[in-house]
C-alpha cells in the first residue's frame, strides 16, 4: 500500500439503522477509495491467501497518520464496519451482552464470508472501546482493547510493553522470531512567550487628530488580538526498529528525540481568535438587526425647547407662506435647519454628544476635503493614493457586489461609519454621524456646492441605492446651479433681462445668428433659465410670443401649413446638421437645444414601470402609457419646431430617428434618377403617438419648456428619503461597500504574504458575494457567510504571519534557507502535519530545537517550590533541567511480528499491538490472529 496513502486518499462511510433484540444500531462501512489497480490473477481467491486486513497489520507504509479514524490508527485498516449504539446516549455496558453482540458478530461473519472486520462499539461513547473480529479461510484476527485512566509503571517503556506483547502472543516456538518495532514519542511546545505575538492593536487615540489626523478613517484593521497558534506538536518517529537494537526501560532510555530519524510537525491553531477586520465588519452587520429610528436613538428632546428660535422652525411653512414684510430668503429652509443644528449641540451638551467634536470634524473633513477652502472645489474624485486604480479589477469589484467604487464618498462613508461603531459611540455614533451628514446634504443643495467624491453624470445603476440617490442630489446641484448662474448673467445682461411677455420685442433688435450664439455659447445645461421656475405647475404657453413675433397669432400656426409656420422667428438653435435642408423650404436643417431626459435612480424606475404595468391594456391605458412616455418626445418636438421653422414631421423624423425615414432611387419624368424618401411603415399608422405629438407641439424653444425633470422636487425626495433612514437601513445599504472594503484589505495583506490556498478562498468568496449581493434584500445567513469566510482568511494570514514570526524567516541570510523555511511554514498552514526535512539537523529542525531549549529555560526559572513539586526526586530534577526537551506529551509503539498460532504446527499469521501512553491516559489495542484449520 502507497506511502502516506491513509491522508492523501479519500476516505467514505456509508450508514444504516438496525434493531437488534430490541435495540437500535447504526451500522457504518468506512474503506479508503482506491484506483483499481488490481491484476487479473487477483480474481482467482487462493486458497491460502489471508485476507487484506490481516496484510495490512504488518504493512508499515501508514503508521502514525495525522488525520485518520481512531480504529484506523491503531490497527492500520482500509475498510472496516462498525456497529455501535444509535442514540448517543445509549451504550452497550454489561459483560454479557457485549458476549451476545459478539458472538452474533461472529456467526454472521461465518455465515456470509465477509473477510472485512466487524468492529463493535462498547462502553460509553467518549472511551472509544470497540471490540471485533475478522474471518478468512481457516484464520481470524480477535481485535481486543484496554483502557485505563493511570498507566501502570511497568508499561511506561518499551521493555514493559515487549513482555505484555509476547505473552499474549503466548507463541510455543522456543526462540521467537523478532519483533519489529515503530515508536513516536510526540512534544508539545506551548510557551511561545519570547517570540511575542506581532499583532499591534490600533491606537485609537491616534485615530483622531495628531498626526496621524483623519488619514486612518479610510482603513480597515487587520490582524487577530491574540496569537492565532497555540501549540507546535512535534512528533519525533523511530520507523523500523527491531527488538534488541535499543534499549528503553525505567532506568535508561536510548529514545533522545535528537535523534530520531524522523521528525514531523503541526501547529494547533487557536479556536476562533479574535481578529479585527471580522469584528468591525460583524459588528457593522449588527445594526442590520436593530429597529432604532434615528430620533430614537438620539432623543428627541434636541427639538423640543422652548425658545423663540425653535418656533421659527415649527412655523417654517406658515411663515413663508404668510404675506410678510421680512425678506424671504432669512427663512429659507437651510436657515431653520441650521438654527436646528444649533439647537441640538445647544442642548445636548459637548459631554453628551456622542462623537466629541474632534472625531466629528476629522471625519466630516475626511468625507468632504473640498471643506477645507473657503470656496469649495468642485472635487469629483478623491486624491487619496490609498485605492486600487480606477482601470483594475479590484476597483470595479463593485459592479459585482453592487456597492461603491472605492475612492467614493458612499464607500468612504461606510467605512467612517463601520470605524465609529466600533471605537467612538457605537449606534448612538452611528446616528449622530448620519445626522450631521444628511445636514451637510441639505447645506449643499441649498448653497449650489457639489458634492465631493462622486462620479459625475446620472445615478450608476450598478451600484448601491444610496451611492445613487447622492449621485442624483448631484445631478439636482448642477441643474440648479446652472440655473442660478443663468438667472445671475440674465440680471447681468439687459438684452436678456426681460419677462416672457417681452421675449418678441428684444428678439427685434437680435438677429437669429445671436440668438443662435447665445444659446451655443451656454451649451445645453446653461440655456437662459431666466424664465424658468421652481413650481412645477408653472410653464408657458407659447401664444404671447408667437402673436408678438409676427402679429398672426397662434391661429394662423395652426390653420396654415408649414408656410405660415416659416414666418415664425427661429429659437433655441445649438447648430447646423450637417447637409441636411427642410423638405419643403430648402433651409438648412438646425439641431435643437433640448432638454436632457431624467435622471432615474433603480428605485424611481421600479416605481414608473409599475405604474406603467398598472395602466393595463385596454384602449385608453395604452393611450396614458403612450402619453407617459413620451414626454421626452414632445419636448424634443416642441425645441425642433421652434429651431427651424416651417419645418415637418418628416424633417424631425430624419433628424431624429433616421431609420424611420425610407429613402429609394426612382426615375421621375425627365428620366433622372432622384431621392425619394418617404416615412416608414410604422410612421404611417393612422393616429400613431409620432404624429398625434407632432400636431399637438408647439413651436417652444427648450428653456421656455416644462422641465422633464424637476430638481428641485426630485432633490427634496432624496433629502427627505435620506433623512428617513433609520441606522439598520443605512447599514443595509452599505453593507456591501463594507464586505468590499473588506475584500480589498484581505487581498492587499495577501499579496504581503503570498498563500496560494488563500489566493483561492479569496477567489470563491468574491463569487459567493458576487451572486448573494446582487439581489435585494439578501439573506442575513448568506451575509453571515460571508462575513465569517472573511474572517477565516484574515485569521489564516494571522497565522501565516504568527509561524514566519516564530520561524524567524526574515532573519535568514541565505537565500535558499530562506525558501525552504517560507515553504515549510506554508505546508504547515495547509497540510496536517509536516516532514522536517533533515529532522533535528536540518535548518527547520535547528529552528524548532531553538524554541524547545528556550521554553525550557523559560520553565527552569520557575520558583524552586513548584519546581520540586513538578520535577519529583532531586536526581531527576538534575537530569532534567539539563534536557532540551520537556517530557513527551504522548508516546506511541507499534510492536509487529508474524507467528503460528495456537499451535507450533499452525500457520504462521500476523500479530500486532499499538499502545498509546499520554498524562491521563493509556491504550492497548492488540490484533491477535490464529488458525482455525490447524489448532
Amino acid at each position: 500500500m502507497g506511502k502516506g496513502i491513509f491522508t492523501s486518499g479519500t476516505w467514505e462511510e456509508k450508514s444504516d439503522e438496525i434493531f437488534f433484540a430490541d435495540f437500535k444500531f447504526s451500522v457504518t462501512h468506512h474503506y479508503l477509495v482506491q484506483e483499481s489497480t488490481d491484476k487479473e490473477g487477483k480474481d482467482e481467491l487462493l486458497e491460502d491467501v489471508i485476507p487484506q486486513s490481516m496484510q495490512d497489520l504488518l504493512c508499515m507504509n501508514n503508521d502514525f497518520p495525522p488525520r485518520a479514524h481512531c480504529l484506523v490508527r491503531w490497527y492500520g485498516l482500509r475498510e472496516f464496519v462498525v456497529i455501535a449504539p444509535a442514540a448517543h446516549s445509549d451504550a452497550v455496558l454489561s459483560e454479557s451482552k457485549c458476549n451476545l453482540l459478539l458472538s452474533s458478530v461472529s456467526i454472521a461473519l461465518g455465515n456470509t464470508g465477509c473477510q472485512v472486520p466487524l468492529f463493535v462499539q462498547i462502553h460509553h461513547k467518549w472511551r472509544r472501546m470497540y471490540v471485533g473480529e475478522c474471518q478468512g479461510p481457516g484464520v481470524r484476527t480477535d481485535f481486543e482493547m484496554v483502557h485505563l485512566r493511570k498507566v501502570p509503571n511497568q508499561y511506561t517503556h518499551l521493555s514493559g510493553l515487549l513482555d505484555i506483547f509476547k505473552s499474549k502472543i503466548g507463541c510455543p516456538l522456543t526462540p521467537l522470531p523478532p519483533v519489529s518495532i515503530a515508536i513516536r514519542f510526540t512534544y508539545v511546545l506551548q510557551d511561545w512567550q519570547q517570540y511575542f505575538w506581532p499583532q499591534q492593536p490600533p491606537d485609537i487615540d491616534a485615530l483622531v487628530g495628531g498626526e496621524v489626523g483623519g488619514l486612518e478613517f479610510g482603513k480597515l484593521p487587520f490582524g487577530a488580538c491574540e496569537d492565532p497558534i497555540s501549540e507546535l506538536h512535534l512528533a519525533t518517529t523511530w520507523p523500523h526498529l527491531t527488538e534488541g537494537i535499543i534499549v528503553d526501560n525505567d532506568v535508561y532510555s536510548d529514545l533522545d528525540p535528537i535523534q530520531a530519524p524522523h521528525w514531523s510537525v503541526r501547529v494547533r491553531k487557536a479556536e476562533n481568535p479574535q481578529c479585527l477586520l471580522g469584528d468591525f465588519v460583524t459588528e457593522f452587520f449588527k445594526i442590520c438587526r436593530r429597529k432604532e429610528s434615528t430620533d430614537e436613538i438620539l432623543g428627541r428632546s434636541a427639538f423640543e425647547e422652548e425658545g423663540k428660535e425653535t418656533a421659527d422652525i415649527t412655523h417654517a411653512l406658515s411663515k413663508l407662506t404668510e404675506p410678510a414684510s421680512v425678506p424671504i430668503h432669512k427663512l429659507s429652509v437651510s436657515n431653520m435647519v441650521h438654527t436646528a443644528k444649533k439647537k441640538i449641540r445647544k442642548h445636548r451638551g459637548v459631554e453628551e454628544s456622542p462623537l466629541n467634536n474632534d472625531v466629528l470634524n476629522t471625519i466630516l473633513l475626511f468625507l468632504f476635503p473640498d471643506a477645507v477652502s473657503e470656496k469649495p472645489l468642485d472635487v469629483t474624485t478623491s486624491t487619496d493614493n490609498n485605492y486600487p486604480p480606477s482601470e483594475s479589477e479590484d476597483y470595479n469589484l463593485y459592479n459585482q457586489f453592487k456597492s461603491a467604487p472605492s475612492d467614493s464618498l458612499t464607500y468612504k462613508l461606510a467605512l467612517c461609519l463601520c470605524m465609529i461603531n466600533f471605537y467612538h459611540g457605537g449606534l448612538k455614533g452611528v446616528a449622530h454621524l448620519w445626522q450631521e451628514f444628511v445636514l451637510e446634504m441639505r447645506f449643499r443643495w441649498e448653497n449650489n456646492f457639489l458634492i465631493p467624491g462622486l462620479a459625475s453624470g446620472p445615478p450608476d445603476l450598478r451600484c448601491c441605492l444610496l451611492h445613487q440617490k447622492l449621485q442624483m442630489l448631484n445631478c439636482c446641484i448642477e441643474r440648479k446651479k446652472a440655473r442660478d448662474e443663468g438667472k445671475k448673467s440674465s440680471a447681468s445682461d439687459n438684452v436678456t433681462n426681460i419677462y416672457p411677455g417681452d421675449a418678441g420685442k428684444a428678439g427685434d433688435h437680435l438677429g437669429p445668428d445671436d440668438l443662435k450664439e447665445t444659446d451655443k455659447d451656454k451649451g445645453e445645461v446653461g440655456k437662459s433659465w431666466d424664465s424658468w421656475s421652481d413650481s412645477e405647475e408653472e410653464f408657458f404657453e407659447c401664444l404671447s410670443d408667437t402673436e408678438e413675433l409676427k402679429g398672426n397669432g397662434q391661429e394662423s400656426g395652426k390653420k396654415g401649413g408649414p408656410k405660415e409656420m416659416a414666418n415664425l422667428r427661429p429659437e433655441g438653435r445649438l447648430y447646423q446638421h450637417g447637409k441636411l435642408t427642410l423638405l419643403h423650404n430648402g433651409e438648412p436643417l438646425y439641431i435643437p437645444v433640448t432638454q436632457e431626459p431624467a435622471p432615474m435612480t433603480e428605485d424611481l424606475l421600479e416605481e414608473q414601470s409599475e405604474v406603467l404595468a398598472k395602466l393595463g391594456t385596454s384602449a385608453e391605458g395604452a393611450h396614458l402609457r403612450a402619453r407617459m412616455q413620451s414626454a421626452c418626445l414632445l419636448s424634443d418636438m416642441e425645441s425642433f419646431k421652434a429651431a427651424n421653422p416651417g419645418c415637418s414631421l418628416e424633417d424631425f423624423v430624419r433628424w431624429y430617428s433616421p431609420r424611420d425615414y425610407v429613402e429609394e432611387e426612382v426615375i421621375d419624368e425627365k428620366g433622372n434618377v432622384v431621392l425619394k424618401g418617404e416615412l416608414s411603415a410604422r410612421m404611417k399608422i393612422p393616429s400613431n403617438m409620432w404624429v398625434e405629438a407632432w400636431e399637438t407641439a408647439k413651436p417652444v424653444p427648450a428653456r421656455r419648456q416644462r422641465r422633464l425633470f424637476d430638481d428641485t422636487r426630485e432633490a427634496e425626495k432624496v433629502l427627505h428619503y435620506l433623512a428617513i433612514q433609520k441606522p439598520a437601513d443605512l447599514a443595509r445599504h452599505l453593507l456591501p461597500s463594507v464586505i468590499h472594503a473588506a475584500v480589498l484589505k484581505v487581498k492587499e495583506e495577501e499579496s504581503l504574504e503570498n498563500i496560494s490556498s488563500v489566493k483561492k478562498i479569496i477567489k470563491q468568496i468574491i463569487s459567493h458575494s458576487s451572486k448573494v449581493l446582487h439581489f435585494p434584500n439578501p439573506e442575513d445567513k448568506k451575509l453571515e457567510e460571508i462575513i465569517h469566510q472573511i474572517t477565516n482568511v484574515e485569521a489564516l494570514i494571522a497565522r501565516a504571519r504568527s509561524l514566519k514570526a516564530k520561524f524567524g524567516t526574515e532573519k535568514c541570510e541565505q537565500e535558499e534557507e530562506k525558501e525552504d523555511l517560507e515553504r515549510f511554514v506554508s505546508c504547515l498552514l495547509e497540510q496536517p502535519e509536516v516532514l522536517v526535512t533533515g529532522a533535528g539537523r536540518g535548518h527547520a529542525g535547528r529552528i524548532i530545537h531553538k524554541l524547545f531549549v528556550n521554553a525550557q529555560r523559560a520553565a527552569a526559572m520557575t520558583p524552586p517550590e513548584e519546581e520540586s513539586k513538578r520535577m519529583g526526586s532531586p536526581e531527576e530534577r538534575r537530569q532534567n533541567s539539563v534536557s532540551d526537551f520537556p517530557p513527551p506529551a504522548g508516546r506511541e509503539f507499534i510492536l509487529r511480528t508474524t507467528v503460528p498460532r495456537p499451535a507450533p504446527y499452525s500457520k504462521a499469521l500476523p500479530q500486532r499491538m499499538y499502545s498509546v501512553l499520554t498524562k491521563e491516559d493509556f491504550r492497548l489495542a492488540g490484533a491477535f490472529s490464529s488458525d482455525t484449520s490447524f489448532f
